[in-house]
């Protein structure tokens, strides 16, 4: 398995401890009787646990771009030791992005996001070469 397909599962499985924190502060918020129902009334989702679900939803948004870099380098037998180095920034941006997210740190959050924007671009652009 190349860098950067390990990098892409070890981000899959981020995505993972990011759903799990999320659930969890969301059950604590609105209690266990409304996230198990249908809950047809809507509830917002607030303070630190809405930071959480932001968070996590961020990190899908950035992980499809992500797989979608991965795959092409992969795919066109491009990768390098370069991209493989990117593939790990996106990583470690991503895991220090969560904790920046939900202790709000202005500006670090935009940031760390960023950095971990611009690595996945650069093994896009990369693939083009």
């Amino acid at each position: 398995m190349t860098a950067e397909l390990t990098y892409l599962t070890l981000a899959a499985l981020w995505q993972v401890v990011h759903f799990a924190l999320y659930a969890l502060a969301a059950n604590l918020q609105v209690g266990t009787r409304y996230t198990m129902g249908a809950r047809d009334e809507p509830r917002q989702i607030s303070g630190k646990a809405g930071r959480l679900q932001r968070a996590m939803n961020n990190h899908f948004e950035a992980l499809i771009l992500f797989a979608i870099a991965v795959m092409v380098i992969t795919y066109s037998d491009k990768a390098t030791t370069l991209t493989g180095a990117l593939a790990l920034l996106f990583l470690l941006s991503r895991v220090a992005y969560l904790p920046a997210y939900f202790w709000g740190l202005t500006p670090w959050r935009t940031i760390i996001w960023f950095v971990g924007f611009g690595a996945t671009v650069s093994i896009l652009v990369l693939a083009l070469i």
